[in-house]
């Protein structure tokens, strides 16, 4: 997946207010997590704040921001290796992507339903790669773009 082109709209990463924003949302996220029956268990002894970064960076990227995560942390191929082998389930993949809208509730995330359903959108689409990537055996894409996320059907509303 490349760039997007959405000419004149602003990036989800713009709409979002930047990386503090984010960076909120994952930590939110992360906290979570680590007091989560279903999702603490892929993050023995805690998650570490440079894990937190690394996500952040990944999030960054995905929503149009800075390539952070390609230049400094190895683009999707490293993100690729932290998830095979994990053997998610459809129940650690459902509660994941619940979790992240909940944390996007508490950071403050814009709440417009265009907003929401483009990263809820993103959300989906690579908690079911990350799932079916961590299956044993599975035949995965090992080199592609770190993806890049767009408002897709549903631009901001600016009425």
């Amino acid at each position: 997946m490349g760039g997007v082109d959405e000419p004149g709209l602003p990036t989800l990463y713009e709409w979002a207010g930047g990386l503090d924003p984010l960076r909120r949302m994952i930590d939110s996220f992360y906290d979570r997590v680590q007091a989560d029956d279903i999702l603490a268990g892929f993050f023995p002894g805690g998650v570490s704040q440079g894990h937190r970064e690394h996500v952040t960076d990944w999030w960054a990227e995905v929503l149009g921001g800075p390539t952070t995560y390609t230049d400094r942390h190895g683009g999707y191929e490293s993100m690729l290796r932290h998830h095979v082998g994990l053997d998610i389930t459809p129940e650690q993949r459902h509660r994941f992507a619940a979790t992240m809208s909940l944390a996007a509730d508490d950071a403050d995330l814009p709440a417009d339903p265009e907003f929401r359903a483009a990263i809820i959108g993103y959300l989906e689409w690579g908690t079911r790669l990350a799932m079916e990537n961590s299956r044993p055996g599975a035949q995965v894409v090992e080199h592609a773009p770190t993806p890049r996320w767009g408002w897709g059907v549903a631009p901001p509303y600016q009425g």
